[in-house]
């Protein structure tokens, strides 16, 4: 179902704009993202002379001038409205946090909640999650959060989950040797789904719970659509993979 667009929105992304990472032209395509990011790829040959007939600007976002210290780098991907996202900064003030979502009408009720709470180690990026590599250092991020990603249930559709291979290839690129990815959702083909995934590509499945509100695990934070759907007795299923 198509968001409607909220009221106001140029105004009020303006006036959370200290919330939000500033992004640019790079506009390289799906597929260019998947060549650069791919573990076989010589990522040395993507420069201003070889970079698919196009030369994009290839600095990444500087993490300390950005949050003003040297901070580790936590990020969710796809947050909503920015529950998970504001809670754990609030529990982990020595932790940076980056998140991520592709909604406009969303991402800004998500600044406004984070501004409210006046959360100095919470920053926010209107991106879609294939072009994340260009943006973030390669090996800079720790923990990677995927809750409640849309399932895509649809056969054929499979390319879009964000536990296929080839944004785990992407995932891999950003996180540190041993750096995290925990995913919670509530589709158990989409679980079943992304187990298979991480292990195809590499990663190291440290933990799974096939219901996590009832597996003593403590810690968990609750998301909005996390809350409706323990509510309506369904059970959440939780992995947590690691980068080898």
């Amino acid at each position: 179902m198509r968001m409607r667009r909220k009221r106001n929105l140029e105004k009020r992304l303006v006036a959370v704009e200290s919330f939000l990472i500033p992004t640019d032209n790079r506009n390289l395509s799906t597929d260019e993202m998947i060549w650069l990011t791919h573990p076989f790829a010589d990522r040395s040959l993507f420069s201003s002379d070889h970079s698919f007939g196009r030369q994009p600007e290839m600095q990444p976002i500087d993490m300390v001038a950005l949050f003003g210290n040297d901070h580790p780098i936590q990020m969710e991907i796809g947050c909503g409205k920015g529950q998970f996202a504001a809670e754990i900064a609030l529990r982990n003030p020595s932790v940076n946090f980056i998140a991520v979502e592709v909604n406009q009408s969303v991402i800004v009720q998500a600044c406004e909640k984070a501004k409210r709470l006046n959360l100095k180690n919470l920053k926010f990026i209107l991106l879609g999650a294939e072009k994340l590599p260009i943006y973030i250092k390669e090996g800079s991020v720790e923990h990677i959060y995927l809750n409640f990603s849309t399932p895509f249930p649809k056969k054929g559709q499979e390319k879009h989950r964000l536990t296929h291979e080839n944004y785990l290839n992407m995932y891999r690129h950003i996180l540190k040797s041993g750096g995290l990815i925990t995913q919670k959702t509530d589709n158990m083909h989409f679980f079943e789904f992304s187990l298979c995934s991480f292990s195809k590509a590499g990663f190291i499945i440290n933990s799974v719970s096939l219901d996590l509100h009832n597996s003593g695990i403590e810690g968990n934070i609750v998301t909005e659509y996390e809350h409706r759907f323990s509510s309506a007795g369904l059970p959440i299923y939780m992995l947590e993979a690691k980068k080898p």
